[in-house]
């Protein structure tokens, strides 16, 4: 029998068995499962589009403030902000993606008790892997820094905004796991409401500590960082409040530690945190070509340029939870076409998203550049990269809201593989292109191809079935 001979619908009985099985499901539960695709997923979608709207803006609203304080201080966060964005991508999309996909599959299938012990499972893996990076940037980051190209001013203005973040990093990791807790239940509305909440108080307070206004000290670039360390904070308490009040369908309790639940979440955490840090590693190495063949002038135009590609990142994210939770939770229940539709009617919403603000970047490149800096060379060369890689940022976004959904149905080796395509043809294959003709556009040209491979390469093996090869249907 097929797959969606057994897809439970609105239209069609359920089987005696699936009804049972029905009755032991939350009825957010059984609105993923049955739920019309595209309005359920833009309901769920909404709040964390709102709120990484809200996060994107807060970042860019702290770069704007540190460019006051200089180039050096510009191209110094130019240098850690990969850093940064590695941890949020990691503990958000990639160890957070896990939770929410292992807590999403054991709901799927009515385990309710092995839910509730994966949140502390989660968490033990977060604080864990917190604070063995804080550990190693706080030892590493200055010989870090300068193989990225950093010295002189710039090195020491990326050494205080990166020790601070840094010292606070375990939070950001307990904040974004317990956020994913809530969201692998299928509700997106909580952590949203917590982000936006802090948000609104961060994007004052970030620029009264860096200036010193009032009462406030003037830490100067470090300030940015003790504003978003204080964030993490509060945004921990708050959501840790809620799982243990018991309003989450999924609640901490405490249990004995089993391998099995840590490899739920690890299978699909770890393959992904390689993942994200294909990302990170390929805009790092690329600033530190920018940096060697041009200057730091062109790494910060670059940095700047490369931020609004970052700035999909939260965006797609805002569509990628709810496709975690959706496709986790069909895949538990069996419904196999239903959770393929989902991914690829999420990666479309996602491709005409990012491909729509990649074609207005290349069109009007200097509206975003000269927003941060008005020195001729970080807008000139801010600008030659949008212009080459933004009409390639929908594939980016593609394939980024296809990683998701590999999340949710725990197969991550196309997501894998698609990054390491993308890896060696910008990297590699921009490192030869600009050792033979000395210029940025080729380096430009080598990572927009490899935007395009990454998100096609990964569409087409999904649509050719390879989530499912190798996996016995469900009875």
């Amino acid at each position: 029998m097929s797959v969606a001979a057994i897809e439970p619908t609105a239209d069609l009985p359920l089987a005696k068995a699936d009804v049972e099985k029905a009755r032991e499901l939350s009825p957010r539960t059984r609105a993923l499962l049955q739920g019309a695709i595209v309005p359920t997923l833009l309901r769920m979608a909404w709040p964390n589009v709102l709120v990484m709207f809200a996060q994107a803006a807060t970042g860019l609203i702290e770069t704007w403030f540190v460019a006051k304080l200089g180039t050096d201080a510009l191209a110094g966060m130019a240098l850690v902000f990969p850093g940064v964005m590695l941890m949020q991508m990691i503990s958000a999309g990639a160890m957070g993606g896990g939770i929410s996909s292992a807590i999403a599959r054991a709901l799927g299938g009515a385990r309710r008790e092995e839910a509730d012990a994966l949140v502390l499972h989660a968490l033990v893996i977060m604080v864990a892997l917190g604070a063995s990076f804080s550990v190693l940037m706080l030892a590493f980051g200055r010989p870090i820094y300068r193989a990225l190209g950093g010295e002189g001013g710039e090195l020491e203005a990326a050494l205080s905004y990166s020790n601070v973040v840094f010292a606070g990093n375990v939070l950001l990791w307990v904040m974004n796991g317990l956020a994913n807790v809530i969201r692998g239940t299928g509700n997106m509305l909580v952590p949203a409401l917590v982000s936006c909440a802090g948000v609104v108080v961060l994007v004052p307070l970030s620029p009264l500590l860096i200036f010193g206004i009032g009462p406030f000290p003037a830490l100067g670039i470090a300030g940015g960082g003790v504003a978003l360390v204080l964030f993490y904070a509060a945004g921990t308490a708050v959501l840790g409040w809620y799982v243990l009040s018991g309003r989450n369908l999924a609640r901490l309790r405490m249990a004995r530690l089993r391998w099995p639940l840590f490899r739920s979440i690890l299978g699909v955490g770890a393959v992904a945190s390689v993942t994200s840090l294909q990302t990170n590693v390929i805009i790092a190495l690329a600033t530190a070509l920018v940096a060697t063949a041009a200057g730091a002038g062109a790494a910060a135009g670059y940095g700047t340029g490369a931020r609004l590609e970052y700035l999909l990142i939260p965006i797609i994210f805002g569509l990628g939870a709810p496709l975690v939770a959706m496709v986790g939770t069909n895949i538990g229940a069996g419904q196999r076409e239903r959770a393929l539709r989902i991914a690829f009617i999420g990666g479309a919403m996602a491709f005409v998203i990012t491909e729509a603000i990649g074609i207005a970047a290349a069109i009007w490149p200097q509206l975003w550049i000269t927003a941060f800096s008005a020195d001729p060379h970080v807008v000139e060369t801010g600008t030659t990269y949008l212009r080459f890689v933004g009409p390639a940022y929908g594939f980016f976004g593609l394939g980024l809201a296809l990683y998701f959904a590999s999340q949710g149905a725990g197969r991550l080796f196309w997501p894998l593989t698609a990054g390491f395509l993308r890896m060696l043809v910008a990297i590699a294959g921009g490192w030869i292109a600009l050792r033979l003709t000395g210029s940025l556009y080729w380096l430009f040209a080598a990572l927009a191809l490899g935007l395009f491979l990454h998100g096609s390469v990964l569409f087409a093996a999904i649509a050719s079935g390879a989530w499912f090869r190798n996996v016995h249907s469900t009875p």
